[in-house]
């Protein structure tokens, strides 16, 4: 693996591990829809996630990230459409996919 790619991936996996401590053990959506604070520094990390892995995808197209594109376009959503964001959906993407991703950066950092 080249190591610009493994830096990337690195960086994915400090964003979600931020993102988990930023939330705590217990997630509460509703601690989370009513702290600005903490609404924006998740949407932050998932744009460095997001940016992350279009680095990744520059470097190898053929990444085998579950919907990889997706991530991307989640952080151009975030980013561009900041005024749209919705609490709902980020939590959606936290509890649903950050696990997934987790654990496909995680195999590939073993390699």
């Amino acid at each position: 693996m080249k190591h610009e790619i493994f830096k990337h991936l690195f960086d994915i996996k400090t964003s979600i591990d931020s993102i988990y401590e930023y939330l705590g053990e217990e997630r509460n959506f509703q601690e989370y829809q009513n702290n600005k604070l903490l609404r924006r520094g998740v949407e932050r990390e998932i744009e460095i996630i997001g940016e992350a892995m279009d680095r990744i995808l520059k470097a190898d197209p053929n990444c085998q990230i579950t919907d990889s594109r997706k991530i991307v376009d989640t952080r151009n959503r975030i980013i561009h459409g900041y005024d749209s964001v919705s609490a709902d959906v980020i939590w959606l993407i936290v509890n649903r996919y950050l696990p997934i991703l987790q654990k496909e950066v995680q195999e590939l950092l073993k390699h």
